[in-house]
């Protein structure tokens, strides 16, 4: 809006209703422009593109497309991805009023306009509000001659959407999981890193994960808990919800995700700070659109939270923050061995 001096002030238009695609219609039209499907027109002569994963799900958990693995506060509105092709933001919003734990609620994805392609494009999807079309009604990128190198299709009614859209090389999987989002996308590294300006790229969540003070640090919680304790009178009581206790949590969570990997610890986290059973789906999911979206199969499994060096983009490894340790201390004192 401030580059084009957009007035926030009416008057706005209503969106134009787009002719669907007869049933049957191919993929892409048969005079769909070259340059409108990735892998032929941007790798013509070179070596196959080299794809990456991000996906966001659960307390919010982040897998980044460096494969670092986060659990983040995040809440209010937050990009995940920013770049020359595609826009997306996350809104996260408390799973109990007054509570630390939060969740997705709310996903826009803006595919901006790209040559002979595809025409703007906005999905937005709420909560209990996961729609099969974008929000001009159409399943596709519009009226050019590339339109169906962005088709949105429906997997399962109010649960599951896959977007192609092929001529970036990217997969989109939203899915409401009880009541939160979850996101997960393939997406060319040359894609990635499309970005003009790569300074003013902080907050891109997929690409550098999210900021420090957003982040919770479970090393560091184990470290606290594990130390002296304060008195109860000293620290206000954080807001708890009704939980499972731990061997449930475990036993719910090994039901669903027999490896015991970040996945896996996130799901009973989640059934730790939230007490609702979806979690345990939600990260289940996370994993299989990991096995479908990866394109290296050994990298599936992370069992490590990264922690940077000094310096690095993401973040650095620094002591927890004690307005994060605070939020958390009850619960994580009651579990000292889980982590």
């Amino acid at each position: 809006m401030s580059q084009h001096n957009c007035s926030k002030d009416g008057p706005t238009s209503q969106p134009r209703l787009r002719t669907l695609p007869p049933a049957g219609d191919s993929q892409e039209r048969s005079d769909s422009p070259e340059i409108c499907h990735y892998e032929k027109s941007f790798h013509k002569h070179t070596a196959a593109p080299n794809y990456t994963h991000c996906g966001l799900f659960g307390d919010p958990h982040l897998r980044t497309f460096t494969d670092r693995f986060q659990t983040c506060k995040v809440q209010g509105a937050w990009p995940l991805i920013d770049n020359n092709y595609l826009n997306v933001q996350v809104t996260n919003t408390p799973v109990l009023p007054g509570s630390a734990a939060t969740a997705t609620s709310k996903l826009t994805i803006i595919f901006k306009n790209f040559q002979e392609c595809v025409d703007q494009k906005v999905y937005q999807a709420e909560m209990d509000e996961l729609p099969a079309a974008f929000a001009d009604g159409s399943k596709n990128g519009g009226d050019k001659h590339g339109a169906n190198s962005l088709k949105i299709t429906e997997k399962v009614s109010g649960q599951h959407v896959e977007i192609q859209a092929k001529y970036i090389g990217t997969t989109i999987v939203v899915r409401q999981v009880g009541r939160y989002l979850t996101f997960a996308v393939r997406m060319p590294e040359e894609v990635v890193n499309a970005v003009e300006d790569r300074d003013s790229q902080g907050l891109y969540l997929c690409l550098r994960g999210c900021p420090l003070n957003q982040q919770i640090d479970f090393q560091a919680f184990r470290a606290n808990a594990e130390g002296p304790r304060r008195p109860a009178a000293a620290s206000p009581s954080p807001v708890v919800p009704e939980t499972f206790p731990y061997e449930t949590a475990v036993a719910k969570c090994k039901e669903k995700l027999p490896v015991e990997d970040l996945y896996y610890q996130a799901c009973v986290f989640d059934l730790l700070t939230t007490g609702d059973v979806n979690f345990t789906l939600a990260a289940y999911y996370a994993l299989e659109d990991g096995k479908m979206l990866h394109s290296n199969k050994d990298k599936l499994h992370l069992f490590e939270r990264t922690r940077e060096l000094p310096g690095a983009v993401a973040m650095a490894a620094l002591p927890l923050t004690p307005q994060l340790f605070i939020g958390t201390l009850t619960l994580l004192a009651l579990l000292p061995v889980f982590w």
